[in-house]
């Protein structure tokens, strides 16, 4: 999402004056309506505080917009083909919907030729578009939900058979009517994304990009694992987590003091105890860590446990790179991590 006042009013003024030279370029999603737009869209213009800019369209989704159906969006600079317009129409008829292969079948289409039209069109496959409307839902009930969800605490939330929690019902079954772990979600905005964080009382469980892949799983993991209700709201863990990353964003903070809950195997945990240990501004290698733990052939099964860590920039694992130097994978992407590394590096 933009934050630069002088960007929004840039592309606020786009948007009124419906600049061709800018379509493509952001993406308005407009509060009081819950669609996105491109800057040329002929419907009426929002008022300026009610507009949001992204620029890309799963940003957009992911903060729970759907796309216009007037200036439809996601078929510029082209026509759409036929077999992505059903998909999107179907997506919208029920977008908490989770796609199988059957699915496709059904409609009389191949899951294959669905990846390869969208990914053709809008540079991402059909399951992170639906991935991603679905997710913004949940997203969206989170921002929205708090003040709601206090009240049904206060009134007596843990004993209450029928509130179900946004993720909930974006992503399984409730919970097993056993001892329940309350786990609260928050959005986090930072320079490069949005981030979601899940904390209780005592511990931060996670804090991942929003668009990362796989957060689906993650999140369900997690509540699966520790029979946890997700439900939206704020904690002590999640408010100092937003300043202690705001501090951070500003090159003012380079150790959290956070409490982690660390959820993996005893080996998982050791990499990711040794990259707390990397200093920030610095580098290391997955061999170099491997060797550290006894066993320099391990650096294969180092990255995996890289891959794994659920908690982004707090334990550091876009400190880790090839031996060659290049950057390596990183679940919130080679450019992210490339700025974190940057911001660490001319650190004030």
């Amino acid at each position: 999402m933009i934050t630069s006042l002088a960007k929004k009013q840039e592309y606020y003024q786009a948007l009124v004056d419906k600049n061709p030279e800018y379509d493509g370029i952001f993406f308005a999603g407009i509060k009081t309506t819950g669609i996105f737009c491109h800057a040329t869209c002929t419907a009426r213009k929002p008022k300026f505080e009610n507009c949001e800019f992204y620029l890309s369209a799963e940003e957009a989704l992911l903060s729970g917009f759907r796309p216009c159906k007037k200036c439809h969006p996601l078929s510029y600079p082209h026509d759409i083909p036929d077999e992505v317009k059903i998909l999107i129409n179907e997506v919208e008829k029920n977008p908490e919907k989770k796609w199988h292969e059957a699915d496709f079948r059904e409609l009389g289409i191949h899951s294959a030729t669905a990846r390869r039209k969208f990914n053709t069109s809008y540079g991402m496959t059909f399951v992170q578009y639906a991935r991603a409307r679905r997710m913004g839902i949940a997203f969206k009930h989170i921002l929205a939900g708090t003040k709601v969800v206090d009240e049904q605490l206060s009134s007596g939330y843990e004993s209450a058979s029928g509130f179900n929690d946004a993720f909930t019902k974006i992503m399984g079954n409730p919970p097993k009517k056993t001892a329940i772990t309350l786990v609260h979600a928050a959005i986090i905005a930072t320079p490069i994304g949005r981030m979601i964080s899940l904390s209780d009382a005592h511990y931060l469980y996670l804090l991942e990009f929003m668009d990362r892949r796989g957060l689906e799983k993650e999140i369900e993991k997690l509540r699966n694992k520790h029979n946890a209700r997700i439900i939206p709201g704020k904690t002590p863990i999640n408010q100092e987590l937003e300043e202690q990353l705001a501090l951070y964003f500003q090159q003012q903070l380079q150790t959290f003091t956070i409490p982690l809950y660390k959820d993996g195997s005893d080996f998982q945990k050791k990499v990711w105890s040794l990259l707390e240990t990397i200093p920030p501004g610095t580098t290391s290698t997955y061999r170099e860590i491997a060797t550290r733990l006894g066993n320099e052939k391990a650096f294969r099964a180092v990255g995996n446990a890289n891959g794994a860590n659920q908690i982004a920039i707090l334990i550091p694992c876009h400190r880790v790179i090839n031996t060659n130097g290049e950057l390596g994978g990183y679940g919130g992407g080679l450019e992210r991590k490339k700025y974190l590394l940057e911001l660490e590096k001319n650190k004030k």
